[in-house]
């Protein structure tokens, strides 16, 4: 590296204690002094002034003449306590004082006061708040020239990820903090960037920064980004360094001050970067993502082919009996406001996180409301959090925080936001490299799907059909986010399909696209699912089959273009969106070798499909089926006539699903409960005799689609409670029941050889992967992400 890095901006100095109350009046003239909200009279340069003033006169023997404190009493400059008080609590302090600690009361007239809290207020005010001098343009190029910060710093998404992210660095520092800095990177070394050398037991040593530590461990990032997960036993001695390796910045005060306006001015990203750094991490190529090792998990489902099959052989059945609950870790949901709904209210009462983990170079990445938390798979301790607050006035999933995970690529993490954002953020520092808004107009969007990588694009949907929206799904630069094509699940006017939705156009037809899609590299073929029409149980207003809902739609990954499309649920008045899992498998099938896609579908039916073409191979339902009395020769259901109740409710639902190449059976969760007609209008009609619900997980012969053997579940079925599986060629099968249970079955016939009690809501699929040469099983249960693992 050509420059040493230090912590949170290291690059920033502090005053001598020479300085004087002057300096400070120079500083908020100069630099511009910060209104405060609710200050009367406002802030201006009389009052300054006059606070300068009053300062001297008053405080400056105590507190300094540079306000930096003495002996006898502490800094009033760059005071975070004072700089997250109001003004009524300043205004206090200086009234009453602190009898305790021998400072007095000042009886001050209201303008002198005033003045004197303009003054402190101005003292602690982050820079994003001031009118910064300076030429911000000047201050770039000394940024990623002569002063070489970008060559450890990050800012806006350009830079190099080893020291801190410099972002959003004015909002958290006074003017007079980020100057200090610059000139003294030892007056503060920020946590997480303490320096410290772990001299190991094996002969290496490891120089870093200490970004989590504990009596256990520490987890050190060295000098080129990497991460090194260091466990007590493996240390013989660690040495603390008390210093910045990053030396006082050369630069002459119009320097310092263009620096500061070029920080000032980069609060934040947008859809390009226009100066980037190598990257010194090594980065995960999408080489790597499309033939997986066995003990990667790098994308949603594990690989490309949406299949949740695990080569992993380390816990089988002999041994699976043996696991242990290794760490937890709990999402802060504390941390977010909560929309005030109905819908948000009765979900709320079984929540449960959706985000299955994904583990790359050694880094566990998992997502909660608004949220992406990278951490230590060994030990669940948190490298980083990246979160922002929820959005208000959204509907449905969204709404309720609902998030499926990330996608990795380079040097990148995408997620999507509640309110339809696609966000990267760099994978060593957790900061905002880009962000995009998926939509170009107001509508209920929201997302919630894991996003996918395919080449160099990433790829994600929305959500929101339930309430009327135009669905799509996108494609994006996964280096700029700037977007390369975009697929509209919903025809409009003069597009092929505007046929299929009667006389009325379908301007918020539906459609969403929020279940993370399957990628084949052979044919060069992207599949990803599509949701319910809207209105979804009133069809006054949309005759015809209403394309692209409920649909399987195979498009060319590059440019969006649409391959070919299957719709399972023609014209659906029931809410039997197709957005459930897309698997890929290549196998013997009925006496050939053939390329298959396997979808069991909310309507009951069990699908294989020819996923060169889309031929239906097989279709037969898996649940009890009153709508429809099979599935055509044309792949069309063959309809029967509804009364009373409709079966299924629901025959699945989004979770995962696995296909075993040892029994070659599929596996899924199934759900046997009829629900009530819906009239055209909305209106149930009256109930009759009514079988209570139940799951099932269910395996099925592809061949034929029958069901080879199940395991009834216990427990309630409300609730969206509907974990997904994992199979391993350890010949087991993981998932989590509706009571709470983490179970593990014999893959062959079904019988249940572990069971873990979390008394939590099982709403979410397990991965697998391996740390320091073990595999573990991993899954979210509530709002906690559970770790399973042999003694």
């Amino acid at each position: 590296m050509t420059a040493p890095i230090n912590a949170k901006v290291e690059c920033f100095c502090q005053h001598s204690s020479a300085c004087r109350i002057a300096r400070f009046l120079i500083v908020a003239l100069a630099w511009g002094a910060t209104p405060v909200l609710g200050q009367t009279p406002p802030t201006t340069a009389p009052n300054l002034t006059e606070g300068t003033k009053i300062y001297a006169q008053r405080c400056a023997g105590c507190h300094g003449a540079d306000a930096h404190g003495t002996d006898k009493a502490p800094g009033l400059a760059g005071n975070q306590r004072l700089r997250d008080g109001s003004v009524q609590d300043l205004q206090d302090l200086i009234r009453k004082g602190v009898p305790g600690s021998g400072m007095p009361p000042f009886d001050l007239p209201p303008q002198e006061l005033d003045s004197l809290v303009v003054l402190v207020r101005s003292l602690n005010a982050p820079s994003a708040e001031s009118t910064v001098g300076g030429d911000a343009t000047a201050g770039e190029s000394f940024f990623f020239g002569k002063g070489q910060c970008a060559s450890c710093h990050m800012i806006s998404g350009a830079g190099a990820a080893i020291g801190p992210d410099l972002s959003n660095v004015v909002r958290e520092m006074t003017v007079d903090e980020i100057q200090a800095k610059l000139v003294n990177p030892n007056s503060r070394i920020a946590p997480g960037y303490e320096l410290a050398t772990a001299q190991l037991r094996n002969g290496n040593t490891v120089r870093g920064f200490a970004r989590n530590r504990s009596n256990f461990d520490i987890l050190l990032q060295d000098l080129t980004g990497q991460f090194h997960l260091i466990q007590q036993g493996e240390i013989s001695a660690i040495t603390e360094e008390k210093q910045s390796i990053m030396p006082s910045v050369k630069a002459s005060p119009e320097e310092l001050r263009d620096l500061v306006a070029y920080l000032d001015m980069r609060t934040g990203v947008g859809a390009r970067v226009s100066k980037s750094q190598p990257s010194k991490v090594a980065g995960i190529d999408f080489a790597r993502i499309s033939n997986p090792k066995p003990g990667d998990w790098l994308t949603y489902n594990g690989n490309l082919s949406g299949n949740r099959y695990s080569e992993l052989t380390q816990i089988n059945t002999t041994n699976v009996h043996e696991l242990t609950l290794k760490w937890i870790f709990s999402v802060p949901l504390w941390k977010n406001s909560f929309p005030n709904t109905n819908y948000f209210v009765e979900n709320m009462r079984y929540f449960g996180l959706e985000t299955t983990p994904i583990v790359a170079d050694g880094i566990m990445y998992v997502t909660g409301p608004n949220a992406t938390f990278a951490l230590d798979p060994f030990t669940g301790r948190e490298i980083w959090e990246y979160s922002r607050p929820r959005s208000h006035e959204l509907v449905g999933d969204a709404a309720l925080g609902t998030n499926r995970g990330v996608a990795v690529l380079h040097d990148k993490v995408f997620m999507v936001t509640d309110n339809a954002h696609l966000i990267a953020l760099n994978r060593t520092t957790g900061h905002v490299m880009w962000e995009v808004v998926m939509p170009d107009e107001p509508q209920h969007y929201g997302s919630t799907v894991a996003p996918l990588i395919v080449k160099d694009l990433v790829i994600a949907g929305v959500s929101g059909a339930d309430w009327g929206i135009r669905g799509f799904v996108a494609a994006y630069k996964a280096s700029t986010g700037e977007r390369v094509w975009r697929f509209w699940t919903i025809p409009s006017k003069g597009e092929p399909a505007l046929e299929t939705w009667g006389s009325k156009e379908p301007a918020l037809g539906g459609g969403s696209t929020w279940l993370t899609g399957s990628y084949d590299p052979e044919t060069d073929t992207l599949y990803w699912s599509t949701g319910n029409p809207f209105p979804d149980s009133d069809d006054r207003d949309r005759s015809g089959d209403n394309l692209y809902t409920n649909c399987i739609l195979a498009l060319n990954p590059d440019t969006g273009k649409l391959k070919w499309h299957y719709q399972v649920t023609p014209h659906d008045v029931h809410d039997w969106d197709a957005n459930a899992p897309l698997v890929l498998v290549d196998t013997k099938y009925q006496g050939g070798y053939r390329k298959l896609l396997l979808h069991a579908d909310k309507n009951g039916f069990f699908y294989v499909l020819d996923r060169t073409d889309g031929r239906v191979l097989t279709a037969r339902n898996f649940v009890r089926t009153t709508w429809a009395s099979g599935i055509g020769p044309d792949g069309r259901p063959q309809r029967a006539k509804e009364e009373g109740f409709v079966c299924p409710e629901v025959g699945t639902n989004w979770n995962a699903t696995a296909f075993s190449p040892v029994t070659r059976l599929y596996y899924v969760v199934a759900l046997e409960k009829c629900e009530a007609k819906l009239t055209s209008s909305g209106a149930k009609k009256s109930k009759t005799d009514q079988e209570p619900g139940k799951k099932y997980l269910r395996a099925f012969d592809i061949e034929t689609g029958k069901i080879v053997w199940e395991d009834p579940q216990v427990g309630p079925v409300d609730g969206k409670r509907n974990s997904g599986v994992l199979a391993t060629a350890g010949g087991i099968l993981f998932y989590g029941d509706p009571s709470g249970d983490v179970i593990a079955l014999d893959e062959r016939d079904g019988k249940v050889l572990w069971h873990f009690p979390t008394n939590g809501i099982n709403k979410a699929s397990p991965m697998t992967h391996m740390a320091g040469g073990k595999q573990f099983v991993a899954l979210a249960v509530g709002p906690n992400i559970l770790c399973f693992g042999l003694p």
